[in-house]
């Protein structure tokens, strides 16, 4: 009976509240016409492709899933003396679709700096009123580069030529009969090309020439390389452009690289040949790496590597290699190469962490590059899944941040006299956990950079930004004393002055990497940015760390789209995110989130204005309303300063209800506010994010209270709050830590700042130094 006297009052109450809000209208507006869904939290149904038997509604792949296979027979041949790369392949491909190919597409990416390439000319450019002598000489007076693939055969088994048609940096082969799904073609290709140099153009590959007349080869898109077929895009034939990456399928390499004699040299792969290749002493000093945990161990010293820089041999010496279940391939050389290596602990392995450089990165070098290939594996494999490869090698190129399976190019070299700044140290260190960290995203996640560039370097960046800090806390003498890792991209502040720029020169993170303008925040910084506000302000790390090793579990050696991210990341975590995905992947809308106003409330028994107004309009008495406990706004026509110092005991109505329903012996269990306000937060910016509120009491304590990003269903302007406190509030901030990467915070705090002039501003800052 008690809880049925409860709910009779309480209806009595909410019919009437809802009567008045209804119904006090005196003019009776226009009927607006009807609308889509425009909501921000409806689902992403109309973006997203059905599911199938490839792909489910869970983002794993489904039960007919399919992925091509292209393995490699290569025999590569350096001419060092004219830069020049000789190759031959034997390609074999099998169809594991469902489908009856009838040609096959092949990239070759080289073509990209071919005299007649047209990658030049989709680019605007302006006449510029200074410049420096060697940019106008490069650009107005060089010579074009007699680049690209220089195809001389390509024929099946039996030798005969395949007919081939060939359109910029793609090649089509006709096949002497269709290749049925299950049936497998083998093919051979004989080429070669000019090497250029990366150091002139920035080339993702080719090589640079010492003081000495050495050249360092970092050799990567040397081969003419298959293109991926799949159940979403047919044949991935999509030009290079010279940005947008690269798609591609796994398979198995059998690789022989013959070099100088006195080259020392790495690839992706297994050594074959180790004790023809290596000196006795080099093969003592790789026993001993396999060994050491903590310390890397030089293969090939630095007074070894000043020797033979001096030899410039003409004999040569072939390195064999093979690698399993990769979907590319590199190459590193050069007799200016130091070597060193340590091993990791991974799971229930060992894998080697290996570094090649010149003495032009030393100390640097030496002293940290392996160091933080290993603190990177450990960190991505914790995120992911253990290691698979054997080895990850870090390869010191100037100006260079590539990537490969099992090797990539990285920067960051001391002046003349081995000096370098803390900002040389910091970008060598993150470049190699970024590089290194690709070989998790796209080179076993084997995402399609050509589309979606995000997919690999956004993921990769956001995996970067928590390895930075546990290298931070692992090698604390290489940071600054009491400083965290300066990461600079992660935290949502600093995506900030790209989401508040100029909306035309902005596009979604959902557009081809060829397409935007921003390339570096919105395919690195922003996709990033987004999973780390997922992370530490919306799913928490429990719940998203879940997710994201799911997905990395689910699509680890297979080809994953957007979708499957988005809907693996939902299906672990049971978390609905379709209004982030939509906002902060498809549009280019920002955050933004304030207090707009907050009105201070008294209690009272006695009626109000508002109840007063209705009552009238309405023709009801007083008799005609449950007994009512009021609220009173501070300074309105029916407030008095009695109420400051009035309590809930003085409220006669409250009192009266308190004493005929609630049990004495819960009575003190009550609580009892005195203050009540009705906070009105604002959303001027289009993202829905949570409402991180930290309420300041007159007592100087503080609570923070973290609302929903839900909270904005049903109104994507503002909406209320009402707080109940016993304490009076003084302040409150939104967004205090700087979580939600808000683009404006002059209207994150109540009572609102004053804006300081140009002089005080300076002053302050004068005072911070």
């Amino acid at each position: 009976m008690k809880f049925l006297k409860y709910l009779s009052l309480a209806l009595i109450v909410m019919a009437t509240a809802t009567t008045f809000s209804q119904d006090d209208s005196e003019v009776k507006e226009e009927r607006k016409p009807g609308h889509y869904n425009e909501n921000r939290f409806k689902q992403l149904y109309e973006e997203f492709s059905t599911p199938n038997v490839f792909r489910t509604a869970s983002g794993a792949p489904g039960p007919q899933y399919y992925q091509q296979q292209a393995d490699y027979v290569m025999n590569i041949t350096l001419d060092d003396k004219n830069a020049r790369l000789y190759g031959t392949e034997t390609i074999t491909y099998t169809n594991n679709s469902p489908d009856v190919l009838e040609y096959l597409w092949v990239q070759l990416d080289q073509n990209v700096r071919a005299a007649d390439s047209k990658s030049p000319l989709i680019e605007g450019s302006g006449a510029v009123p200074a410049d420096l002598a060697s940019n106008f000489v490069g650009q107005y007076m060089g010579a074009p580069f007699d680049g690209g693939f220089k195809i001389q055969e390509v024929k099946d088994t039996n030798g005969k030529d395949l007919p081939r048609m060939i359109n910029q940096t793609m090649m089509r082969v006709e096949m002497p009969k269709d290749l049925k799904p299950g049936e497998k073609f083998s093919f051979s290709i004989k080429w070669w090309y000019n090497i250029p140099d990366h150091t002139i153009d920035r080339a993702r590959s080719g090589y640079e020439v010492f003081e000495d007349g050495n050249r360092g080869y970092v050799i990567a898109q040397f081969y003419p390389r298959m293109a991926v077929y799949n159940d979403v895009e047919g044949w991935q034939n999509s030009q290079f452009w010279g940005r947008d990456e690269f798609a591609l399928p796994f398979g198995n390499f059998d690789v022989s690289i013959t070099v100088p004699a006195d080259h020392v040299l790495d690839a992706t792969g297994k050594l074959l040949n180790r004790k023809e290749v290596f000196s006795k002493e080099m093969m003592k000093r790789y026993e001993q790496a396999k060994r050491s945990y903590d310390t890397p161990v030089q293969i090939v010293t630095e007074a070894e590597t000043e020797a033979a820089s001096k030899g410039f041999s003409t004999a040569t010496k072939t390195w064999k290699f093979r690698a399993e279940n990769v979907r590319d391939y590199g190459i590193a050389t050069s007799r200016r190469y130091m070597w060193d290596m340590m091993a990791v602990k991974l799971g229930n392995k060992d894998v080697m962490a290996v570094s090649v450089y010149p003495p032009e990165g030393n100390p640097l070098w030496s002293e940290w590059s392996t160091k933080v290939v290993a603190s990177t594996l450990k960190s991505f494999s914790r995120m992911t899944f253990d290691y698979p490869y054997h080895k990850a090698i870090s390869v010191h190129a100037k100006n260079q941040g590539m990537e490969y399976p099992m090797i990539c190019w990285n920067y960051g070299r001391p002046d003349k006299d081995g000096n370098y700044s803390e900002r040389t140290k910091y970008g060598m260190m993150s470049v190699i956990i970024h590089e290194v960290g690709h070989n998790y995203f796209p080179m076993i996640v084997n995402s399609d950079e050509r589309q979606w560039t995000w997919m690999d370097e956004g993921l990769t960046t956001f995996v970067q930004y928590i390895a930075e800090q546990d290298f931070g806390e692992a090698y604390p003498e290489a940071i600054a004393p009491n400083k965290a890792y300066p990461s600079r991209r992660g935290p949502a502040k600093n995506i900030v002055s790209y989401m508040a720029g100029d909306q035309d020169y902005l596009a979604p993170i959902m557009t081809k990497g060829l397409n935007t303008y921003n390339f570096g925040a919105n395919a690195y910084s922003k996709p990033a940015t987004g999973l780390n506000i997922l992370r530490e302000t919306i799913m928490g790390r429990e719940l998203f760390d879940y997710a994201f090793k799911t997905y990395a579990q689910r699509w680890m050696f297979k080809h994953p789209t957007p979708e499957d991210f988005f809907r693996t990341m939902e299906d672990a975590s049971a978390v609905d995110l379709d209004w982030f995905w939509r906002s902060w992947f498809y549009t280019t809308d920002y955050t933004d989130i304030g207090v707009k106003e907050v009105k201070k409330y008294y209690v009272t028994s006695k009626m109000n204005k508002e109840i007063k107004e209705m009552m009238e309009r309405r023709g009801m008495t007083e008799s005609d309303l449950p007994p009512l406990v009021y609220l009173v706004e501070e300074g309105s026509e029916d407030f008095d300063e009695s109420m400051r110092t009035a309590t809930l005991d003085d409220v006669s109505t409250l009192k009266e209800y308190i004493m005929d329903n609630i049990p004495e012996d819960e009575r003190a269990n009550l609580k009892k506010p005195k203050y009540f306000y009705e906070v009105t937060f604002e959303k001027p910016g289009g993202i829905p994010m949570p409402i991180i509120a930290e309420y300041t009491y007159s007592d100087g304590s503080t609570e923070r209270i973290t609302y929903p990003p839900q909270i904005w269903r049903k109104n994507d302007d503002a909406v209320g709050k009402v707080i109940a406190s016993e304490k009076e509030i003084t302040k409150i901030v939104v967004d205090p830590d700087e979580e939600t990467a808000d683009i404006d915070t002059s209207n994150n705090s109540w009572p609102r700042r004053k804006k300081l002039g140009e002089f005080d501003t300076f002053k302050n800052k004068v005072k911070g130094q």
